[in-house]
């Protein structure tokens, strides 16, 4: 992301550089403590793919598994659009890349197209806009919904939810992204 010379090398981007850390993101109740911290995570993972051709984001990180930056990238897609679009607001809509057939197919698909690694981009951030949009427009964290196979959910124990989800990932993609070109994670 810094286009200058960096002082730490070694890091991703120089801490006074990283788009994370922002003046304005002192969160000061719950609803804005989840919602900073879900923004981190959703902003390092996008920071884990950035610069990476449809080649390199879609390598496999070690045999048999079929995960990828770019399989990482759909999964993603397809959970926020399950958690937020499906579940919480209700909406019928297919699930994305055919999951709702293959449960796998958001790494399975994931292959070196530059189109491909596009549509995984669009879903992705149509997905990230719809889920803050809702949010914002929730009138509380005790907002319910049911998940068709898990049960009641309150908005409160989503975000956590997708905050670990996230936290997670973005550990694999740093492990990825380390093997694709040897940058290491901050």
């Amino acid at each position: 992301m810094a286009s200058k010379a960096q002082q730490y090398p070694d890091m991703w981007v120089d801490p006074e550089d990283d788009p994370r850390e922002t003046e304005t993101t002192t969160a000061t109740d719950e609803r804005s403590v989840l919602l900073e911290y879900l923004r981190h995570f959703r902003l390092t993972f996008e920071m884990k793919c950035e610069g990476l051709d449809a080649e390199q984001l879609a390598r496999r990180s070690v045999e048999p598994s079929s995960m990828s930056l770019l399989g990482l990238l759909r999964h993603l897609a397809a959970v926020e659009q399950t958690w937020f679009r499906i579940t919480m607001a209700g909406e019928d809509v297919p699930r994305l890349w055919g999951k709702d057939q293959d449960r796998d197919a958001d790494f399975d698909g994931a292959v070196a197209d530059d189109e491909v690694v596009a549509e995984a981009w669009e879903a992705w951030r149509r997905e990230v806009e719809y889920a803050v949009a809702f949010v914002e427009r929730a009138e509380s964290l005790e907002l319910l919904s049911t998940h068709p196979t898990r049960g009641p959910i309150t908005l409160r124990e989503l975000l956590v939810h997708l905050i670990e989800e996230y936290a997670r990932h973005c550990g694999h993609a740093d492990l990825i992204r380390e093997r694709v070109d040897g940058r290491t994670g901050q």
